[in-house]
Order: C-alpha cells, then structure tokens, then sequence
C-alpha cells in the first residue's frame, strides 16, 4: 500500500541540544525525515530548538519552529499548524517524552492527530521496563532479574534478594542518565538516590549484574504488514557494564555461532512484533553469558537510535529515511535501495568488510571526573572506520580519533609495568584497549587479559596478530614491498612504521609511493557486490582492484570535521554540508572526506562521492591522489570543518596540492600571535598587551609588566584548552608546570585580562575587494567566559552605532591584513569605550549557523562559493547574499550553550563543579527568536534545561568583585515579588541597598545550635527555585562548590555571572506578564 492518502502534513519533532547521550544522530535521522517527506508532497512543520542542526535551516521544512521542545510550546504549534500526523520516532528520547507529553495532556486528542511510527502504547512498551518484561516472557525470551522501586527504603530491601553488585538505572532518561553498577550499600545510596531524582516518574529498576557478559545489538525495521528485517548486527568489543555509547564496537558480530545468531534474530522479530512498533526502526540490546550461551534482552528502544545512525553507515541502508517512508504508509517491498537501485528494502544488507566504531570522551575538560566507563554514557562523540578485516578496520578507527594516545604504540615494557597494566586494565576507562596492547606485547597471555577484561579471546588473539605485525617490522633487514604491504593491510599508519624502524613518516611514505603500494578504494553497496552499486560511498584497502569511477567534471574535495567532541561540534558538519550543497547547484562535483557516523556530512546523497576516512595526511593524500587520478580536481577546502582540516592544510600544501580559500600562510598569520600582533600594529588596532614565554621566569616577569589578572594559554588551540586565569604569581607558577605537555614546541601566551569587559563576536566574509559583515554578536556573559559557553544576543544590545561602525572598519582591516577569502570569526572586547581585538580564526566557526538563521543568510554557502573564485558582487546578483548592505537580525535571537554537569560525578561521587571559565565545556546549544530581548532569553533558558522561574524563592551569593553589579538584578528580583536568601556577606550587603533578604548559614558553617538549616541543606530540600552564585576562587574547599554542585543535583536553574543574573531577571519579567509566543523561521525572514 502506497502513500497514506490522509497525511497531508506532518509535524516532525527534532532532538533539541546536542548533549551526551543524545548526540548528532538524531539530526542526520531528522534531517532525512524531513527531506523523505517533502519529496512525497507533504508539508513538514518542524520544531527543534538546536540552531547547529541543518535540520533546522529554512529550507528543510515548510514551517520550522526554533522553540524549546515542550508540550505547552508544541500544543501551541499544533494549534496554529494543524498537522495530520506528529512523527516523534526520529528525535531521540527527547521527542518520544514530548509526544507522551502531548498524548497525557489531550493535546493529540483535541486537536485530532495522530502519532506516526509508533503510538503511545508501543512507546510504553518499549520504554516502560515492567511492561517490556511482561513482553519477553510472553515471547519466552528472558530478562534480568529485578525489581521496580520507587523509595529508598524498596532499594534496601530488593537488594537483599539481588545481592551485589546490582545494577540501578531510572525509567524514561537518556544514554543511561542516572543509571550505574553499585557494589556495596554507600554506592547504591548514592547512586540509586540520584536515579530517583533523574527519572521524571521517580522510579528505578535494580536487577542482578550481568557484568562481563557479551553484548550485542540487533537493528530491526517493521512495516504495518508485518515483513521484518534485520538491518545490521553489532557486537560491544567491551562486555557488559559499559553503556553501549562509550564501547568500541564492531559489525558484523564477529563471535556469534550461526544458532546463537539465529536465536538473537528470532527474539528480536518476536520483540518487534509484541511491542508493536507498526512502522520503522527499533534496536534491541542483549547479553550472551560466555560460559553457557544464555541469552538475556536487556532492553529495546522504540525509536531510531544512536546505534541506528552506525548501522545506517555501516552498511549502506539508510534506516531513518525508510523509517520515514514506513511511517507514512510504504511497505518494505515497495520502497527501492537507493544504493543498488535494483534491490527492494526488504532485502537484508550483507557486508562484505569490517567496520569498527570508537568513542571519543572528553575526560581532559572535567579535571575532577571520575574516569571509569560505567553505565552512564560519558562519550561526546565516536568515529568509524571501514576495512577489509578487523584489525585494519581498527587501526584506522583508533588513527580518526585524533587523539595520540589512542594509536597503538610498542614502547619498552617492564615487567613490573606489564604487571601494573594487568592490574588496571581491571576497570574500563577510556584507553582501556591500548593497556590490553601494551600488556599484550611486553607477553600478557590471551589468558591472563581475558581474565582480567572479559574481552573475548578473539578479539584478543586479533591485538596479537597486530603485535606480531609491529615485532616483524622492527626486525633488521630492508623495508620489502611485501612487508610493507602486510603491514599497510592490517592497518598501520605510515607513522607507526616509522616509529617501528626508526625513520621519518615522509621516508616511509616516499619509499612506500616509490614501490607502487597505495590503496585502492572500495564501495558500500549493501549486497556484498552481488548487484551493482549506483552510490560511490568508498573505503580504502590494500587490495587489487579500485573501484573509483572516472570523471570528467572538476571536482571540489571537502574535508569534515571527524568525531564530535567538545569545542568542535556539528556546527562544522552543518558548514561543510552547506558547501557540498552549494557547490554542487554551482556544477562542481563534490567530494566529502569524514569518519563521523553520526552527521550528515557522511550521508551518501550529500555529496557526489563520500570517502569514511581517517582526516590524517596520509589518509587525505591518499583521496586526493585517487581522484587526482579519476579525473580534475579543483583543489581541496580546509576551513569549514573546524580545526581538524586547518590543522592538516600546510602539509596537504607541501605535498603540492591546492588549498582552495584563505591560503594555509594566511591561516598561519592569524593563528600565530607575532605575526599577527604585526597586522593589528600596522593597521592601528589595539590588542590586550601580551607576552610570549618559554619558561616561568619569563612568564612571571611578563605577567608583572602587563598587571594581573591575566590569561594563560598555549598557543594554537580550538576550544580553550589548557586555558586558565590567574590572579598571582603562585598560580601562575602552578599553571605553567601543567601546560608544558600541551605544546612542547609552542610557547606559553600570557595576555592582560580585561575583567568585566563586554565580548563581541563577529562573523564575516571577504574576498579580497569587499567585506559582508554576517552578525556582531554581544556576549551575555563577561569576558573571561569561553565564546562558546556564553549565551550570546543577535544583535547586540548595549553597543552604540559609532562603536558597530569601528567594528565593521576593524573586521575589515584585518580580514584585508590577513588576506582572507571567505568567512572570518573575530571577537573583540570593549572595556572603557576602548575597542580590543582578542583574535581573529580565518575560517567557520561555531556562530554560523546560528547568525545564519538570525538574519538568513546562508554564511557557509557564500563562503564556499568564495573559496572557488566568486565574488562577493557576484553572489549578491545571484540573491546568495543581500543585494545591498549587511546581515540585519530579524527579531532578536539569543543562543544559549548547554552544559553536561549532571553526566559527570567525582570518584567520591560529589558532582563536578558547574562553573563557566575560559575552557569550554558545553556539548551543545538552543537558540530562541522573539521579539524582545527577555522573551528570547526566557525561550533559551527552557530549551537548555534551566527554566527560569516566576515566582519562589531564591538565593544569592556574591563575590566582593561582583556584589556592585548585581544590586540592580537584585532588586528586580525583589520588584518580581521573590522571596531572597543569602549568606551573611552577600546579606549584609544587599540589605544596606535596599533588598530585603533572609540571611542563612554556609555550608562551612554546619547546622546551627537551633537546628538552622545551611544552604546547601535548604536547596537538597527542594525549597529554593533559583540559585545565583558567583565563584570567588576554584577548589572544593569553597563554599560555592557546595552551593552549585547541590543544584546542578537537584536540576535547580544557576547562574554563576552578574551578567547572566541581569538576563535572567528581563526574562522573569516577560514570564511574569506574558505567555509565550511562537513564529515560523520562514516567516521571520520573509
């Protein structure tokens, strides 16, 4: 049965944030959604509140709603929209609780919709582990032992029949939230007790361990008459007790019999069939006891899922676009393989290679975290890599990390130090497999690693064959062509050869492109080559035959941004996907190289040909070569997908290929302080004064010049790293013996610190002749607070016309200093009506997306029509840009990042501190347009999880720096009618200016002789709905770690700035008086 005929539009409902456990999946899956749709004739309205999505670019929905995903908002938009149908399967766990939300509040009733993909009753079956239980048993499969409990007191007692370790994990959160493996009575108090605060129905189920067990996942998809397939299988490398999100996993399964196979297969179309997800896709986890082969379903998640987007890539069949086509009626014979064109979708796809997946965590960024991988998922991110056996396939995973220390190495080992390994490697942490290698080859048995990590012994027996490989390599005797072949086809990099024999990597590689040995390229064709594939989608071997087609079209190769990580998110996927778009309309061919699964970037229809590559040189000289070979290229851009690509765009250069953009000199002038302070210096622009030190001393000397406080930093980063600011010379000593490792070869920058300055930043484009100003963004938050984790407002509030006039004059003069062609980021501060430059990246950033939805225009594409010889003129008759004048904001838009505190927990269990500074560490941000400034502030603050209130009680704590600036704010609170606690200085203070507050005791003060509550106890309590508090210095001796760790627990709104406390109180007042309102994208860019 083809298309249902009463599905006239559709309201899809994205993901919001990205955040960790929910991560850009569900954008790619969204994203398809909307494009299945449209090409069907039906009309999408779409809410989301993420503006680093693509998804939510005006062209991918008829009606696109960037607001907070709430039923009361969604009610709002169903109201005014009037969809037939609400598809919520495809937005993670995020749109599968606002479409329960809608279902409980009537709404879906009301307004007469129903829910495509899966209907409320499916969704709580499958989500609801009591009635999902029922289910397996019905279908004689079974589960874990346990028990549902809803207290403290039910926990102790469930335990007794369980005994430990138990396995605590909440009903209705994400990635594992909340959920953790407790062995004795303080672990699971404290672990079950956050579980019942984490899960929105206070409920959380404890059941027997199943730690070291194998675990795998079945991708199933159903249609409404009842065909199933099985799209891929997955096997966790890690066994159990590692949430699945931060395993290294591989497909297919590789240690499954045929019957055990067989028996997951049955079960899983048994599952799907029971829960009833009439339409689309779903993935069921389960556990293998090694000893006995019994088979336990752990859980299913009725929805399109992290592991579905790795699937979708791992073989070729795009899940969340069939999802689509089932939910709106298809069947599975109905709809063709896009990839062989032949092939129905009911036709199981076969693989023919290995692909692996890795996780990329971001431990560095939460100095206090605990490090052990547990049922919580901690990842931000995960690459891919695609090869003919496991360990090639591995090898070049672990290389697409970017990460050093995940590439395996072969030092001299120790016995003490192999005994030490075999120790640690007791406890997955995030480089638990490089311990396994390490022990492995200073003579660890298989045995003695399977003991310590219950990792199946044949995917150790597959790190000894990578051992063997590196032990042969080091052996004297010349480099043969069949030794370096071998090598190459198990998967070592031209650096871990070199490292083995001791030469440089160019040698290697010289030596390597002399004897012919270069790899072919291989296409995913989802039939194991048993029809033919119309999709180029390739991967490298060292094999024979290449299957890269020729062309005769020029061809633009577009480098992505690898895994996701903190600092360098989809923000520059959403870039590089709007070159490939434009670029290809301009009739170039395209080209995109990228190892992310989870983006679009790696769709097969996104660009003209995709290569899943590690973004190494090597790896793109290599891309580039083949194409070079299949016919003209253009050249190569670098500068959309964030710091990955620039990194590599001086060596691509010397090894004789075209940069197309700013040019990799350019791109050096801008990054290196010296030089650049020459451009600021010739064009008369002012930067804080700065120093440049190779040792302490030095740093000191300059830091008394300058005056403290000042900022500390290595040079070249992306993200902040390794940033701090100091107020003394003893810091500064402190900062100085940590960061040498972080550059060796660079020196340490030491700059003033403009305290309380405002931030600005600027995006813009230039090609050579002319300047388009996109957006001069004011930060929220004061300097000091890294560009991404600071809320930001489009356009700026407090800067006058003459200073926006000096600011366009000085991004000018810089982008013409440096000699840019296409976009530039540049952030200025201004401090006593002085306009400072901080710096200045010649290349996207992580505003685009955001400036581009504020005052539509499409930054990204101009940028890379630039990059290929446009001009600004040009693109302005073409109607890419506006025909005369800048970007202008339509209505006032604020972005607002969103943090991970609550995924983090110190070993001891306390939380880590929620406190902003010059590192940054939000995982993802939402955006709200209104007409006004506190409306859109208000809308950001649902979207992030912080929704402010209107009415309560709330507690203030000042640093003496900041108690000035927030009397204002304070006062306003108190006009709101709010009821105001503090502690005795910020009390005292207040009071002396006319705030009335009740004045409470610290934490450091303990319970009073009355009993008296301390702060920290009153806000575990639940009686306080807002907390602001403003840090005096870092370290958990201080009070304030206390205040804000409690409320980051409790999910209680902090604010730790003056200036976010100003915001906060405009958005109370809009709350006070109004009620929210909502308007389409393409109706605020007309």
């Amino acid at each position: 049965m083809p298309l249902d005929p009463s599905i006239k539009s559709v309201l899809v409902i994205g993901s919001g944030p990205i955040v960790i456990g929910q991560a850009c999946e569900f954008d790619y899956s969204g994203t398809q959604a909307c494009r299945v749709l449209r090409a069907e004739g039906i009309r999408v309205i779409l809410v989301n509140s993420n503006p680093a999505t693509i998804m939510t670019d005006p062209e991918f929905a008829d009606a696109t709603y960037i607001e907070p995903i709430t039923p009361e908002i969604i009610e709002q938009i169903i109201a005014l929209e009037k969809p037939d149908a609400v598809l919520a399967t495809l937005g993670g766990q995020t749109a599968l609780n606002a479409a329960i939300g809608l279902f409980e509040r009537g709404t879906l009733a009301k307004y007469g919709v129903k829910l495509i993909g899966a209907d409320v009753d499916a969704i709580q079956r499958g989500e609801n582990r009591e009635l999902f239980r029922g289910i397996v048993e019905k279908i004689g499969g079974e589960s874990a032992k346990s028990i549902i409990c809803h207290t403290m007191e039910e926990i102790f007692a469930a335990v007794i029949q369980l005994n430990y370790p138990v396995v605590v994990r909440p009903s209705f959160t994400m990635g594992g939230l909340g959920s953790g493996i407790a062995f004795n009575e303080e672990e699971l108090s404290q672990i079950a007790g956050a579980g019942l605060r984490h899960s929105p129905t206070s409920e959380v189920l404890l059941e027997e361990s199943i730690l070291g067990w194998k675990e795998y996942e079945l991708e199933v998809m159903r249609d409404h008459k009842d065909n199933v397939v099985i799209v891929c299988t997955i096997e966790n490398l890690d066994p159990m007790g590692v949430h699945t999100g931060d395993s290294i996993t591989v497909a297919p399964a590789m240690t499954l019999t045929d019957v055990e196979y067989q028996k997951l297969r049955d079960l899983s179309i048994d599952i799907i069939r029971e829960v009833g997800v009439a339409t689309g896709g779903c993935n069921i986890q389960f556990a293998v006891n090694p000893d006995n082969g019994r088979i336990i379903v752990i859980e299913m998640n009725p929805r399109v899922s992290r592991s579905s987007a790795l699937a979708s890539k791992a073989t070729g069949f795009p899940i969340a676009k069939i999802a689509t086509k089932l939910a709106i009626g298809y069947t599975l014979d109905e709809i063709t393989n896009d990839i062989t064109k032949t092939t129905p979708a009911s036709f199981e796809p076969t693989l023919d290679y290995v692909v692996v997946k890795v996780p990329r965590f971001a431990f560095e960024k939460f100095a206090d975290a605990d490090p052990r991988l547990t049922t919580t998922m901690k990842s931000v991110g995960e690459a891919m890599a695609i090869g003919r056996c496991f360990s090639e396939a591995l090898m070049k995973a672990l290389r697409s990390l970017e990460r050093k220390e995940a590439i395996f190495s072969w030092p001299q080992i120790s016995e003490q130090e192999k005994a030490n390994l075999l120790v640690s490697m007791r406890i997955p942490t995030e480089y638990r497999l490089q311990q396994v290698q390490k022990a492995m080859w200073a003579g660890a048995s298989i045995e003695d690693v399977f003991a310590a990590t219950k990792i199946d012994p044949w995917y150790l027996r597959q790190i000894q064959i990578i051992n063997e490989q590196a032990f042969a390599l080091t052996q004297l005797g010349e480099l043969t062509a069949e030794k370096l072949r071998e090598a190459k086809s198990n998967g070592f990099s031209d650096n871990q050869i070199a490292s083995l024999r001791g030469l440089a990597e160019e040698d290697v590689r010289r030596e390597r492109h002399h004897l012919g040995i270069r790899p072919v390229y291989k296409t995913v064709d989802t039939c194991a080559a048993e029809f033919e594939a119309f999709t180029p989608y390739h991967y490298s071997s060292y094999e024979e035959e290449s299957e890269v087609k020729p062309r005769t079209t020029p061809a633009v190769i577009i480098l992505g941004s690898g895994p996701n990580r903190i600092g360098q998110g989809i923000e520059f996927d959403y870039s590089c996907v709007h070159a490939s778009f434009v670029l290809r309309e301009a009739g170039y061919e395209t080209i995109m190289v990228n190892c992310n699964p989870e983006t679009v970037s790696t769709d097969y229809d996104t660009s003209n040909r995709l290569y899943f590559e590690p973004l190494t040189l090597e790896d793109v000289i290599e891309v580039v070569h083949a194409e070079s070979l299949a016919g003209p290229v253009l050249g190569v851009i670098t500068q959309l997908g964030g710091q990955t690509p620039l990194g590599l765009a001086a060596g691509l250069k010397a090894a004789g290929i075209t940069i197309l953009g700013t040019s990799p000199d350019a791109i050096n002038l801008a990054e290196e302080r010296g030089a650049f302070g020459n451009i600021l210096k010739e064009q008369g622009l002012t930067a804080p004064e700065f120093g440049m030190a190779a040792s302490q001393l030095e740093a000191i000397t300059i830091a008394q010049r300058i005056g403290y406080p000042v900022l500390v930093r290595p040079s070249f980063v992306l993200g902040g790293r390794g940033m701090e600011i100091v107020y003394d010379d003893a810091a500064l000593g402190g900062f100085i013996t940590r960061a040498t490792d972080i550059t060796p070869d660079h020196p340490v920058l030491v700059d003033r610190f403009l305290d309380s300055a405002i931030e600005i930043d600027v995006d813009a484009l230039f090609d050579g002749e002319e300047l388009f100003l996109g957006g001069v963004m004011e930060h929220i938050e004061e300097a000091g607070i890294h560009s991404g984790d600071s809320a930001c407002v489009l356009p700026s509030m407090t800067v006058t016309a003459a200073q926006l006039v000096e600011i366009r004059q000085a991004t000018e003069k810089i982008a013409r200093g440096v000699d840019v062609r296409g976009l530039i980021n540049i952030q200025f501060a201004i401090a006593e009506n002085t306009l400072y430059v901080l710096e200045a990246n010649p290349r996207a950033s992580r505003t685009v997306p955001f400036v581009s939805k504020a005052t539509g225009v499409a930054l990204a594409k101009a940028a890379a029509r630039i990059s290929v010889g446009s001009t600004i003129a040009q693109l302005r008759s073409e109607k890419l840009l506006p025909a005369t004048g800048d970007g202008v904001a339509k209505g006032i838009s604020v972005k607002e990042a969103v943090l991970p505190w609550n995924r983090f927990r110190r070993s001891d269990g306390r939380g880590v501190d929620a406190v902003l500074g010059p590192e940054m560490r939000s995982t993802g941000e939402v955006m709200g347009i209104s007409p006004t400034f506190g409306e859109s502030y208000a809308k950001s603050q649902i979207a992030a999880f912080g929704p402010l209130p209107k009415a309560g009680t709330v507690f203030i704590s000042l640093a003496n720096k900041d108690k000035d600036s927030g009397i204002q704010a304070a006062l306003g609170l108190q006009q709101c009618g709010f009821r105001i606690l503090a502690t005795e200085g910020t009390a005292a203070f207040l009071n002396k200016h006319g705030v009335t507050c009740v004045t409470v005791r610290k934490n450091s003060e303990g319970t009073g002789p009355m009993g008296e509550r301390t702060i920290v106890e009153i806000i575990n309590s639940g009686d306080i709905d807002l907390v602001i508090n403003t840090p005096v210095g870092r370290g958990t001796r201080q009070d304030g770690w206390a205040i804000r760790t409690a409320s980051v627990q409790r999910s209680i709104p902090i604010i730790t700035t003056t200036a976010g406390f100003s915001a906060a109180v405009e958005g109370i007042r809009f709350l006070q008086s109004n009620s929210l309102s909502i308007k389409s994208l393409q109706k605020w860019l007309g």
